[in-house]
């Protein structure tokens, strides 16, 4: 039947309207046909004004728009049909013309309420019984039986018409919400794209099955064209193909902080820092890998490098000259005491300055040239080269006060560089000292563990914070306390240390907390690997003839 018409701007109200009534007076006109043709009617002018009648209403019911009218004028069309059927009954009472009475009533039951949906059923069953009443026929069970079948379809119209109306209007209810959602997802696809396309970060999406669902113009333009040679960080050894991060994203592996370069020797050439993530969303898993162009990075920390290295040339030769005047001067019997100790003040100081050189020129120095100064890899003591560093140590420990504890050293062997393990060891040794507490004290200790030697310098200084932690062993960082304080130094120490470590193949670390001191673990193979090649580790002087 038709849907709900009850809104005074309901669309579909004109065709429903005409559809009902169409099919109502096709059988209307079909039994009155069948009527006049056999010759069995009482009444034909009955017959021809209740033909009429249907006619009529099936003519308003296709020329009226009644979707511009308000809703409850629909009515007249089954009331008119009423009145019709009931002539057509009056025509003929004996075919049962009278159960197209069902037509209007169902359909004002479906469409309309229940007060008029009562009044047209009262209306049908008083028509029924006056014709009845009139007839010559006894009323009996036939009496009953149209009015029972019509109130019951009036019934199940109006359970069938509440029941569309919940029905529509949780499907209004459904629809704006699946609206909203769409208006929303839209709206969210639009400012990804929007923020995908301003980012100045490469961001490329791969899928489970290897296809790339994602991509923004940074990445694009990163990367240029897909062939092109890649290059690890440092710009020289190529990357296998097996090895890109394309191709480890497609094997589904994570990755963060890979640094390469993009393009070959002497082209416009890119240094990319790419990242990758796993995802998941709505069970489609995939890998999103991100390239940020570090190239001005790159190219500002090795002019930063080139500038140290240059002036620190420049000034490691007039140094050498002003150590060889004042060792000469010191060497002079007839210099007054007076004199001698400004000259051994002075010389202290020249010493203090050359090593800030060196390490300058160490920190400066490309790890991956081709230097002639390899790691002299075979094993060692590494207990009697921390006796030897502490030894060294305690006069300027003594100068504060500090007392080395060196009862933690233990018989240790290591597969190192003796003379770099002993640089590194000095560094720790010296930062411990520096910023112990007036009077306080160090601890320095060594042993094996497993297949590893262990070191540990720990110091009862003011700590470090954490914040500060992840970029202690930076080049030229210095901690924030240490930079308003009187304490000197370069911040070159522990990059060093840290370089020279890695370089065998081990690692250092820290454990602090403020206010708790500070302390340095550094692991060193214990034995050899099967196959080692030497490490080549930047050597000062080496790096100084290069230039």
């Amino acid at each position: 039947m038709a849907p709900d018409s009850r809104s005074p701007r309901d669309p579909s109200r004109e065709r429903t309207v005409i559809l009902n009534q169409l099919l109502l007076g096709l059988i209307a006109l079909i039994a009155g046909v069948l009527v006049l043709g056999a010759g069995e009617y009482r009444s034909l002018d009955a017959l021809i004004v209740g033909i009429g009648l249907m006619f009529l209403a099936c003519a308003c019911a296709v020329v009226i728009r009644w979707d511009r009218l308000p809703s409850y004028t629909v009515a007249i069309i089954p009331f008119a049909d009423v009145v019709a059927i009931a002539f057509l009954e009056i025509s003929q009472p004996l075919v049962g013309i009278g159960l197209l009475w069902v037509f209007p009533v169902l359909w004002v039951a479906v469409v309309f309420g229940p007060l008029l949906t009562a009044a047209v059923t009262v209306a049908v069953i008083a028509i029924y019984w006056s014709l009845l009443a009139t007839s010559d026929s006894e009323f009996q069970v036939r009496g009953l039986m149209l009015p029972l079948t019509v109130i019951a379809l009036a019934s199940f119209g109006q359970l069938l018409s509440r029941r569309t109306a919940a029905q529509r209007t949780l499907l209004a209810r459904q629809s704006r919400i699946l609206r909203g959602a769409f208006e929303r997802a839209r709206s969210q696809e639009a400012l990804l794209s929007e923020v995908l396309q301003t980012v100045d970060f490469g961001v490329m999406r791969v899928g489970y099955d290897g296809r790339i669902a994602v991509t923004n113009p940074a990445h694009a333009r990163m990367y240029g064209e897909p062939d092109a040679p890649l290059f690890r960080a440092d710009g020289i050894t190529p990357l296998p193909p097996d090895e890109r991060p394309l191709a480890r994203a497609r094997r589904g592996e994570s990755f963060d902080g890979v640094d390469l370069w993009h393009g070959g020797l002497g082209s416009a050439r890119r240094a990319l820092h790419v990242t990758a993530r796993p995802v998941r969303a709505d069970g489609d898993s995939g890998i999103v890998v991100v390239s940020r162009d570090v190239t001005a990075e790159r190219t500002a920390l090795r002019a930063r490098d080139d500038l140290v290295a240059s002036v620190s040339h420049e000034l490691r030769t007039p140094l050498t000259s002003i150590m060889g005047f004042l060792d000469l001067a010191l060497d002079d019997r007839s210099v007054p005491a007076p004199v001698r100790r400004n000259l051994e003040v002075a010389e202290r100081n020249a010493q203090r300055l050359l090593a800030l050189v060196n390490d300058m020129l160490s920190a400066s120095a490309d790890p991956h040239a081709d230097l002639d100064t390899r790691l002299r890899l075979a094993p060692m003591d590494v207990a009697a080269v921390l006796s030897q560093a502490v030894e060294s140590a305690t006069p300027r420990a003594a100068e504060r006060g500090i007392v080395i504890d060196a009862e933690g050293i233990e018989p240790t062997t290591a597969h190192a560089d003796a003379a770099r393990i002993r640089q590194v060891v000095d560094n720790l040794l010296s930062n411990a000292i520096k910023y112990a507490h007036h009077a306080g004290r160090v601890w320095i200790g060594c042993t094996n563990e497993g297949d590893h030697a262990i070191i540990a310098v720990r110091d009862d200084g003011p700590g470090i914070a954490a914040a500060e932690q992840e970029r202690l062993f930076e080049r030229f960082y210095r901690a924030d306390a240490v930079r308003r304080s009187s304490t000197h130094g370069s911040g070159l120490g522990l990059a060093i240390s840290r370089d020279i470590v890695r370089a065998h193949g081990g690692d250092i670390r820290l454990q602090s907390e403020a206010g708790e001191g500070a302390t340095f673990v550094v692991t060193l193979p214990a034995a050899a690997p099967v196959t080692t090649p030497p490490v080549p580790i930047p050597d000062p002087a080496r790096a100084e003839e290069d230039r």
